[in-house]
């Protein structure tokens, strides 16, 4: 899902005199999956609000199962547009921060 995100932040504190890498591989991986499936619910969440702004028209077209498939269809949605290359950029976003590199990518 979140093939793209950089993973040298281990590289970066090595570079930098610590002695250890701040997180494992297994870690950063954790990491890396917890933010993409961050991206993947906030997405969820800016849809569900922008449909929520469309007007409701009469009864005449509304099924029983419409809410539902909706709401299916908005996540699996979110789940496809945060799986293709680095989503909407908030999962690498708050990757970087967490681990420690916003700041120093920044700075360059």
């Amino acid at each position: 899902m979140t093939d793209h995100l950089n993973l040298n932040p281990l590289k970066t504190q090595q570079a930098a005199g610590a002695t250890e890498p701040r997180y494992s591989p297994q870690e950063l991986e954790k990491l890396k999956k917890t933010c993409a499936d961050f991206e993947s619910i906030f997405t969820y969440q800016l849809l569900k609000t922008m449909r929520a702004t469309i007007p409701k028209g009469d009864k005449i077209g509304e099924n029983y199962g419409k809410d539902t498939y909706t709401m299916m269809m908005d996540q699996k949605l979110a789940e496809e547009m945060s799986s293709k290359g680095n989503g909407l950029g908030l999962q690498k976003v708050l990757f970087d921060q967490l681990t420690g590199t916003y700041a120093k990518e920044v700075k360059k």
